[in-house]
């Protein structure tokens, strides 16, 4: 897989994402559905606790990756929703520190939303990986 960054503007890349990529060559793609900080038996984990409840959500996020024999390196496309964009804003080193050690900069929106499906969770992840 050969990835192209496309980047009209630079000031994203301080903040750990390219505005476009072009991928080439791939021969899988993943589709991830949106990971929150539940546990292995699908219990809500961390509540109230928004920086805890984003590693989480990154770990079942990697562990989708790795059960497909992909990694963080092999994310394109990264969706965040979260209850309260202030406040993922503050904890954001957390998720912009692991993608760096992948060195990866996925394409990224976030969005605040008024509540996720589960109650008390506040940030959700969602991907696409492509290898």
């Amino acid at each position: 897989m050969e990835r192209t960054a496309v980047n009209p503007v630079t000031w994203s890349l301080a903040m750990g994402f390219n505005q476009g990529e072009v991928v080439s060559g791939e021969t899988r793609t993943l589709y991830i559905s949106g990971q929150t900080s539940m546990s292995k038996d699908g219990r809500p984990e961390h509540e109230g606790d928004i920086a805890a409840q984003l590693a989480l959500a990154v770990d079942n996020l990697e562990a989708v990756l790795t059960e497909a024999g992909m990694s963080l390196a092999n994310l394109v496309r990264l969706n965040v929703y979260t209850t309260d964009v202030d406040a993922l804003f503050s904890h954001y080193g957390v998720l912009a520190g692991r993608l760096g050690a992948a060195s990866v900069a996925p394409t990224t929106t976030m969005l605040e939303v008024t509540r996720l499906a589960i109650a008390g969770q506040m940030v959700e992840l969602e991907g696409t990986a492509v290898a």
